[in-house]
């Protein structure tokens, strides 16, 4: 199939919007996903042409006749596989979301303090209308053919409102589930809105059930971080092993805000998360930090841009990889000093293990800096584990089979650790450690 056939072919994702546009929506959100699919129809599908995609080839999806709308029957015997992806803690607030739709009856809605709001997207627009309609795509810039997608279809997906002055003490959840329905795509969204000093914790989980089915998730998340306001947010990628996972998270902070992330990419044929982060307040900062576990034929792709839109800011990215198989990763990132935006402080480190000689990983740690008062750096290690080190393992009695998993368990959990999210952080930890394993 030639580029342009591939530039073209693109009514399937738009097969069923008649269908989902259908219901009592208000005016405004149908002129949202109206203004979405004239802006899908535009602009070009990503290709290695552009930049931002040079090294990440998305045919696959391209040349799948995705459909977008699913029955959202859940088959019994699924539901004991969904719960075993919630956390069941107490006091969380865990809303799941199966092929895009929002399920109640699996949901666990712990009455939230005064002056925080946690529900369905979908909820939220009948019951906030105003306050979704001040927030939705306004930190969003569809930067891509699919985010502009997410747009057209714009469907359900997390909501979360925190006051002024208002402490979320317990996480907030959101699961989204894909059941394997073959060639469907969903486009969850969700929308996180801190106001000045306010506090929360948000996880979000994508899981696939069906490791043998080819499906797409195509989801846009966006979060405004108040003046004062602190936002932990962790999001879990474990798609299922054909499927293909897009996510585009835009983030926007105000005056001494703080944003921490963790992007866990562990499972997914082709999977990419994007951030696109705005430090828009005087003495803002954000933390970014990501581990991607790739292995087969699959490729993961990590494209960070961090404006420091403001003067006395501080930015940090740390991302760690490990590749094996003839696996693929990509990394890029990127990080913007306008003139005005003086005693700037960036860090930026994205390390990667090879445990294969086929696997390959290209990385960008790029600095644009325009203003003179700035502490910015920024690198990148690409390799093995030395020969002396297994031999020191090996010296001690222990195969290089077992060294080399304790070695790759080490490397990783320097990640895992970081977590202060005691429950996640166990599961996690376990995981990886099951992953790496020389009986696994």
């Amino acid at each position: 199939m030639s580029e342009v056939a591939e530039q073209s072919d693109r009514s399937h994702y738009l097969a069923d919007l008649a269908t989902l546009q259908q219901g009592s929506a208000p005016e405004w959100l149908h002129a949202l996903r109206q203004n979405g699919v004239n802006r899908f129809e535009a602009i070009d599908m990503p290709h290695y042409k552009q930049e931002a995609w040079r090294f990440t080839d998305i045919k696959q999806v391209i040349r799948t006749p995705f459909r977008s709308i699913s029955d959202s029957i859940v088959p019994s015997q699924l539901k004991e596989q969904i719960q075993a992806h919630l956390y069941q803690e107490a006091d969380w607030s865990e809303l799941v979301f199966i092929d895009g739709v929002f399920t109640p009856e699996l949901s666990n809605l712990n009455a939230s303090p005064d002056g925080v709001t946690v529900s369905s997207l979908g909820d939220a627009v009948s019951n906030h209308a105003e306050m979704v309609q001040s927030h939705l795509n306004k930190i969003h810039n569809s930067t891509h053919a699919f985010s502009t997608l997410n747009d057209a279809v714009l469907g359900d997906g997390g909501f979360i409102h925190v006051g002024p002055n208002t402490v979320s003490k317990q996480p907030i959840h959101f699961l989204f589930i894909s059941t394997g329905a073959d060639s469907l795509a969903t486009h969850p969204r969700t929308l996180v809105l801190l106001e000045p000093s306010s506090q929360a914790t948000v996880l979000e989980s994508y899981i696939g059930l069906n490791d043998d089915s080819t499906y797409f998730t195509n989801g846009v998340t966006e979060v405004s971080v108040g003046d004062n306001a602190q936002l932990t947010r962790f999001k879990i990628v474990k798609e299922g092993k054909h499927s293909f996972h897009l996510g585009t998270d835009a983030v926007h902070q105000g005056q001494d805000s703080t944003y921490t992330s963790y992007v866990l990419a562990l499972e997914g044929q082709i999977n990419r998360n994007e951030i696109d982060l705005k430090l828009n307040g005087r003495g803002s900062q954000c933390d970014l930090n990501g581990l991607y576990l790739n292995d087969r034929d699959r490729l993961i792709d990590n494209a960070l841009h961090v404006t420091h839109a403001a003067s006395n800011c501080y930015s940090r990215m740390g991302y760690k990889g490990v590749l094996d198989g003839s696996s693929k990763s990509v990394f890029t990132g990127k990080v913007l000093v306008p003139p005005d935006s003086q005693k700037t402080d960036s860090d930026q480190l994205n390390n990667n293990l090879l445990l294969s000689d086929k696997a390959t990983i290209d990385t960008k740690p790029q600095l644009e800096i325009f203003a003179d008062d700035v502490k910015c750096t920024h690198g990148a290690t690409i390799g093995g584990f030395p020969p002396e080190l297994l031999f020191y393992f090996q010296s001690r009695g222990i195969d290089p089979l077992k060294a080399n998993g304790i070695l790759t368990y080490g490397f990783a959990a320097e990640v895992i650790d970081r977590i202060e999210l005691a429950p996640l952080q166990a599961r996690m930890a376990e995981y990886v450690f099951e992953l790496f394993s020389p009986e696994h």
